[in-house]
């Protein structure tokens, strides 16, 4: 039987031995012998997805906040200024590193309580077109508010209110509606209607208009009610009752007792190490980060003593490719909420699993789709920022409604949209979801369970001081993003504008031998690629938001294609 593909008895058990041996700690602790101690580092960065949490972000910071201070604000700006993915109808995942120490903040949104597995099937047993993508039904229970709230009690210093206040003036007060959020809304709205989908989006939308001021009064009140009263200003109280009204009115799951049971948790992060850095990154329920963990390390050990390969050459994008294919075999089979399944973490990041995994992978031709089994026995408009501040701590967040405006539903009375990530649940086992992600019984449906997801906030270190804070959003495409952040900045040399602006691809195993892939490529590769067997999809995605520390000296850049903002000062 060809290895890497489905292993007998005696393979399982010698490969979940492995577990007792695993090289590669995945604990939040930093190996105290690579920690040195350094001077204060002098400057500061932020890189965001738009201009007003840039200048919010580095406002608090110069006002001596930390890290941790300015990604909280920012979270609610973007909640504002952002709404196709920024958000308190949704969720996230932040990864902090703060005073040489590493957490992990899960704030990845829930199941409802009277969630069940099959709730978007028919009675013949088929997945109902869009129910987990559009509307009510579609909208897990936030956990936005909760995780920032818990951010601020374990790592923040300025004062809740002073962290809220900025998004508060901006609802109210309003903001200048850029552009390209215009033309988003404008596209989405005639995509909802033309598909008949019944929604409000429209009603709270329609007003924002390129280059005038756009109020959210509704929202702006909701924010008040969590400056003033914190996570039970909307868990509790006059916000919760009307979330919950307005799902009884509108035949939603989402009750007071959701709301009153939900908790962000704080988890430890994948700790690896990978050549000369340690890399922390995102632990189940992501499932990102083990993932870039498997793609890095089976990279490395197939290029391991042979002419480096020329970056984004058709090699390079077909070995990458390959490993693509097993990477996510395995994600569907073995990931999900390790509050309800036992995940196989550090079996799959093992040295001797990852070269046994790699031993399948060809170098001439496209392995078949079909014989890639796991190996053991996510629009895209989530959104990424990073922040690092003047005294080397690190926060790279992550957060979503997962589809461009979530479920398109905005919570009558409170201003905000819900989001629809209920479709990251395996609505049937083998079922893709809208990303072409397909999932098992590990990611099925239960009450209080949270989805399995794709976002991947990572840090990468060096002797204990942060090298890169590195982050996109984008589904299943954020994986390939940040593993390729990675090798741009670390195995190319690159600067920051050059990694989040150098064209990326992304191959996951379905849809069946396609590369998704930016402009820029050199169109023989192209030609090569397609001639190898591979379909080429010419389409953009992710927005890469990164941090570069060299010796001290900051370098951060947004990228090109979207609206956003770096600072280094």
């Amino acid at each position: 039987m060809p290895i890497g593909i489905t292993p007998s008895k005696f393979m399982n058990q010698i490969l979940l031995s492995l577990m007792s041996i695993c090289l590669f700690a995945c604990t939040g602790q930093i190996d105290e012998a690579q920690v040195t101690s350094t001077p204060t580092v002098k400057q500061a960065a932020v890189a965001m997805p738009d201009s007003y949490s840039a200048d919010i972000a580095k406002d608090i910071l110069q006002k001596g906040g930390n890290a941790i201070d300015a990604a909280i604000a920012a979270q609610f700006v973007l909640a504002v200024t952002l709404p196709e993915a920024g958000n308190i109808g949704g969720g996230g995942f932040m990864l902090v590193y703060k005073d040489k120490k590493s957490d992990f903040i899960d704030y990845r949104e829930q199941a409802p309580l009277s969630a069940h597995r099959d709730m978007y099937l028919d009675e013949n047993g088929e997945v109902i077109p869009y129910q987990s993508v559009i509307g009510i039904l579609s909208s897990g229970v936030p956990g936005t508010v909760a995780g920032m709230w818990l951010a601020h009690k374990k790592h923040g210093s300025l004062s809740w209110k002073e962290l809220v206040q900025p998004a508060v003036d901006l609802a109210e007060q309003g903001f200048k509606v850029h552009p390209k959020l215009a033309k988003s809304i404008e596209r989405h709205i005639q995509r909802l209607e033309q598909r008949g989908f019944e929604v409000n989006f429209k009603d709270y939308f329609v007003g924002a208009k390129a280059n005038e001021v756009f109020q959210q009064l509704e929202l702006a009140g909701t924010l008040k009610r969590i400056r003033d009263q914190g996570r039970d200003g909307f868990y509790k109280g006059q916000t919760a009752k009307i979330i919950s009204d307005f799902m009884r009115k509108e035949k939603g799951l989402v009750t007071e007792q959701d709301l009153l049971s939900y908790e962000a948790k704080s988890r430890q992060p994948l700790n690896a190490k990978w050549r000369e850095y340690q890399l922390l990154t995102s632990p189940p329920p992501s499932s990102g980060g083990i993932a870039i963990l498997q793609w890095l390390k089976m990279y490395d050990l197939l290029t391991r003593d042979q002419e480096k390969l020329s970056h984004n050459s058709a090699a390079y994008l077909h070995l990458l490719a390959e490993i693509g294919k097993r990477v996510f075999a395995d994600r569907a089979e073995y990931l999900g909420d390790p509050d309800f399944i036992e995940v196989p973490v550090d079996s799959l990041i093992a040295d001797e699993y990852i070269a046994i995994r790699s031993q399948s992978i060809l170098r001439d031709k496209i392995s078949v789709t079909e014989w890639v089994k796991p190996g053991l026995q996510e629009s895209e408009e989530t959104t990424h920022f990073s922040v690092m501040d003047k005294w080397g701590n690190a926060v790279s967040n992550t957060t979503t409604i997962n589809l461009g405006f979530g479920s398109g539903v905005v919570v009558e009375g409170a201003g905000f949209l819900l989001n629809n990530e209920m479709d990251d649940f395996s609505s049937k086992p083998g079922v893709a979801n809208v990303f072409g992600a397909v999932g098992g019984q590990a990611n099925e449906i239960q009450p209080k369970k949270r989805m399995l997801s794709s976002m991947t906030p990572s840090i990468v270190l060096k002797d204990g001081n942060v090298s890169m804070v590195t982050g996109s959003p984008g589904g299943t495409t954020i994986i390939s993003s940040v593993y390729l952040s990675i090798l741009n900045a670390l195995e190319f040399s690159m600067n920051a504008e050059d990694v989040v602006n150098k064209p990326r691809f992304h191959h996951q195993l379905l849809p069946k031998d396609v590369i998704r892939y930016h402009d820029g490529f050199d169109p023989t590769v192209i030609s090569e690629l397609e001639k190898m067997g591979y379909t080429m999809n010419h389409r953009r995605f992710g927005d890469i938001q990164v941090i570069l520390n060299k010796d001290g000296k900051m370098d951060a850049a947004s990228e090109a294609n979207g609206r956003g903002k770096s600072i280094v000062f």
